[in-house]
């Protein structure tokens, strides 16, 4: 469970980069040609789970909110613009009775388990 938690960020960058994705890049001029590189693919999504923060050990608790600390604002927007755009993970949160908007974390595991932590409006 707590490697899961420490992957929340980096879960958050993958899901980034996921919708970053879909964006052109300016083309850049190139001095010579060079090898092209590859990133490994992030895993589809096979199931999602939703916790509430408040579900974790509290020493879970307190990494998760240093970790959403340190991401700031612009980033958990990022993951709550990715989460709306999956209609897989939005739906899942959706039978839980919660939204993107509760999100502060998530974690993808290389198996596709998807671990998205909420926490209520305080």
């Amino acid at each position: 469970m707590l490697k899961a938690i420490l992957l929340a960020a980096t879960a958050a960058t993958l899901m980034a980069g996921a919708a970053n994705a879909q964006q052109q890049p300016t083309p850049q001029p190139s001095p010579a040609p060079t090898a092209p590189k590859t990133q490994p693919a992030a895993p589809s999504i096979q199931s999602v789970n939703v916790i509430d923060i408040t579900e974790l050990p509290k020493d879970a608790q307190t990494q998760v909110n240093q970790i959403v600390a340190q991401r700031g604002d612009a980033g958990l927007q990022t993951l709550r613009k990715s989460i709306d755009a999956t209609p897989k993970v939005k739906s899942a949160l959706e039978a839980k009775g919660v939204s993107s908007a509760q999100v502060i974390a998530a974690s993808l595991q290389p198996n596709g388990a998807l671990t998205l932590i909420t926490k209520k409006a305080s």
